[in-house]
């Protein structure tokens, strides 16, 4: 592999049970170019979605990244688990979960070796990941641990926002309890890193308020002035060029207008919901302050549609290509 961009990119396949293998097959078989990549899944149940889906195409097993090479219309897939290919669509299902957990492990192994460009993942579900004995509560937290990463968060991002969490899977009584200067602060930064990742040399970054009018000067709450207002004074400090709290009514707005860069959000909702509203096809999910770059589709496994063909392969796209282009600036990107 002689550059950057003949390392492939790893796509977990996400849990077997949901969308994750369908829509990676659509991928596939997509007629616009794609950058160089392979999938961490299962061989059967990749070929039960191409079935599904009448498409014509293969699969190639291979042993590792070093066997990587792109031939017209086949899927190259490490193959981590052999789970029945009679696997129940739209349940939950230990099996599946264990699988899932597997799949993103060894990407985060392969990142870390860099021996792939980039880890994209598919949909997981919590419940199967439990089922498993499996106690995270999603893949940023796994990211996170098994890699060594402290500092850390979620953004979110489509054609018209970028959003980033101060917190992400815990309750909002939780989440509350969670803010603190150093937490704000440490998101902030890690919004500036991305944003400067993604080329734009001095973000503007509005941090949301957490209460109703960013607490109107303590009528509402007082996190406001004596958490994230002090944040961001010290950020600024440090020329980050950050502003805030804004009212977490109308600050999706103005960003979306051009006012901001990307908006720090306070808990889980505040900041996917003004990402989901505009719709998840576009939407992509990037984890900040890993030692390698992850990107992720913006929506769950979808039971629901699982094995009737109906998902949409659009936002594993816009991932793939995002991680293509972060790989391009990321620190430590060979």
């Amino acid at each position: 592999m002689s550059s950057l961009e003949d390392v492939p990119i790893a796509i977990t396949m996400g849990d077997p049970c949901g969308i994750g293998p369908e829509i990676v097959a659509k991928l596939y078989a997509d007629s616009a170019p794609l950058p160089p990549t392979l999938v961490l899944g299962d061989e059967g149940l990749i070929k039960r979605a191409i079935r599904l889906l009448g498409l014509s195409l293969a699969v190639r097993v291979i042993e590792s990244p070093e066997e990587f090479h792109s031939t017209p219309e086949t899927i190259p897939v490490i193959s981590l688990s052999h789970l029945p290919e009679d696997l129940p669509f739209g349940h939950l299902d230990g099996r599946a979960g264990r699988a899932a957990y597997e799949y993103i492990r060894a990407g985060i192994d392969l990142a870390l070796q860099q021996r792939i460009r980039a880890v994209v993942t598919a949909p997981i579900n919590k419940e199967a990941l439990r089922l498993a004995d499996i106690h995270y509560p999603g893949h940023t937290e796994i990211l996170a641990d098994f890699s060594g990463t402290k500092n850390f968060a979620m953004m979110l991002m489509n054609n018209d926002l970028r959003i980033i969490l101060v917190t992400i899977h815990v309750s909002l009584r939780e989440a509350i309890e969670l803010l603190s200067i150093e937490s704000e602060l440490t998101v902030i930064r890690l919004a500036h890193r991305a944003m400067t990742q993604l080329g734009i040399a001095q973000p503007r970054i509005a941090v949301a308020g957490l209460n109703p009018h960013a607490g109107e000067h303590g009528l509402f709450g007082s996190e406001d002035e004596e958490i994230i207002g002090p944040a961001i004074e010290l950020a600024r400090a440090e020329g980050i060029e950050a502003s805030g709290p804004w009212p977490g009514d109308t600050v999706f707005m103005h960003a979306r207008q051009g006012r901001f860069d990307i908006v720090v959000a306070q808990y889980h909702d505040q900041g996917l919901i003004p990402v989901k509203y505009l719709g998840v096809d576009e939407g992509v999910n990037i984890t900040v302050g890993l030692p390698f770059v992850r990107t992720s589709v913006d929506h769950g496994t979808a039971f629901d549609i699982a094995g009737t063909g109906k998902a949409s392969h659009a936002s594993l796209r816009v991932a793939v290509e995002q991680a293509a282009l972060l790989t391009k600036s990321f620190p430590n990107s060979r």
